[in-house]
This record gives structure tokens, sequence and C-alpha cells, in this order.
């Protein structure tokens, strides 16, 4: 099996923040509502919130730390116990060699600073796309894209690194390269992929028969290959659901792309 599922800490009420003019928008996306006891108050039910925050990265690591802090300080604030940030939330670089001089481990600076805003904030954090320098990095020069979750004390609680890499060319742009680089596995509630890994139904239906409820696609698609995911794409996601006599199927798919526009 492929990918990486983990259980949160409640059932889920999603939550949409972006920055528009530095403000962030509070949006509900979907709830799903859990009852607290078997019919005997129809109205006690638990609304958890998760945070779904839009960024458009830049190749400044500072700034989009600040950026991504405003939109998790608020989320904490409106009471979400999960925030999700985007792939590529560190930086979007400009060329190759700018992506590995900024690149970082999983125990650099960065990261760093996000397991402190956790602490501070006292909610989990889904990092949607990492740019993490691999343990053979003083030989190999080549970095991985990892989706790094943390928990409400800053503890990485797991890790996956992109099993589907997408290869690339857009005509009068060049071409955009992620082969070369390997994916791990492991188990829980959440299910952990990122970006042009929905495109392949057979990791969504191992997640969902691992007991996934939450499918999790970060996504950076830009403007040209983000309408051709984000739009028409019904009968595709009806494949990655599982089967009608397996497990539940999953409650939301927080499909968290940093360059769409996003209506309050």
């Amino acid at each position: 099996m492929l990918g990486f599922i983990i259980r949160p800490p409640h059932q889920l009420l999603s939550l949409l923040l972006c920055p528009g003019l530095r403000i962030p928008r509070p949006s509900v996306l979907c709830a799903q509502p859990r009852p607290r006891a078997m019919a005997i108050f129809s109205s006690s039910w638990e609304l958890p919130l998760v945070a779904v925050c839009q960024v458009t990265s830049t190749p400044d690591k500072q700034q989009n730390f600040k950026t991504c802090a405003e939109l998790v300080r608020e989320a904490a604030r409106l009471g979400a116990c999960l925030a999700f940030l985007p792939e590529a939330f560190d930086f979007v670089a400009r060329d190759p060699a700018e992506t590995l001089r900024l690149s970082e481990t999983l125990g650099g600076n960065l990261l760093g600073e996000y397991t402190q805003l956790a602490r501070e904030c006292g909610l989990w954090l889904s990092l949607g796309g990492f740019h993490e320098r691999g343990q053979d990095w003083e030989q190999t020069q080549k970095i991985y894209n990892c989706h790094v979750l943390l928990d409400n004390k800053g503890s990485v609680v797991a890790t996956y690194r992109k099993t589907h890499l997408c290869d690339v060319e857009i005509p009068g742009q060049g071409p955009m390269r992620e082969t070369g680089k390997v994916g791990v596995v492991r188990g829980g509630d959440v299910g952990l992929a990122i970006c042009y890994d929905m495109r392949f139904p057979e990791l969504s239906l191992a997640l969902a028969q691992a007991g996934a409820e939450i499918l999790t696609y970060p996504s950076a698609f830009g403007s040209v290959t983000g309408p051709a995911h984000w739009e028409v794409r019904d009968p595709p996601f009806k494949t990655q659901g599982p089967p009608t006599t397996g497990p539940r199927a999953p409650a939301v798919w927080p499909l968290v792309h940093p360059h769409r526009p996003v209506s309050s």
C-alpha cells in the first residue's frame, strides 16, 4: 500500500482561510458532525474545526512563513484544531538552482519555526509539501517533496514523500521535473498525499481501504495545470472512493491549492 494515514484529534468541520489584503477570510466549506450520544439528544453534535489555508508562495521563505503564521494564528483564534497548508508552502523558487539552495532538512530552521508555531497555537499542522534535503544530500544534491504532519506539541507525527512525481512541459513556460525521488508508507485516519498523486486512484483506494476518512492533496498547480485538475473532476474522484461494501467513504478532500482564487 502506498501513502500515509494518521489519526486526527477530532471529527472535522472545515474552515477556509486565505490572505486577502493580508486579512484572513473565514468560510465554512463542509461539516461532518458526529452525535455524542445515540439519538438521545438530537441537538448534541461535535463540530471541531479544521482550517484549510490558501497562500501563494514566493522565494522569500521568511515572508512565506509570516503569511502562513498569520493564517494559522487566525485559525487557532477561531477554534480550529488542525490547519492545512499547501504544497510548496515553504517557498516557490525561480529556477532549479535556487530550489536546491533554499531547501532544508527536516531538522532545519524553517521546520523548527513551524514546530514552535504548532506549540504556540496548540493545533495540529499539515505542512503540505516541504522541500526536504534527504540524508544523502551531500552525495546526490536531491530533494524530496515531503508532506509533514505536526501535532499540537510541535512533534513530527508523520512524513510522506511524494510517490507520483510530475514531469510537465508547458509551451512558453519551459519544463518542470520532479522525477528522481522516492516515497514512504505508513497508516492512520487522515490519508496523506500530494498534488499529482490525485491522478492515481489506486493510492486513494489503498488509503480508504486502510481506514482513511479524509484524503489530503495539498497542491501547487499553476494557471495551466490547475484548471486541468480542479475542474470537471467528479468522475475520476468517484473512482477514488472505497467500494460500497468496504470502509466508510472519506469525509472530505482538502485540495489545498495556493494559486487558485478563493471566494469568501
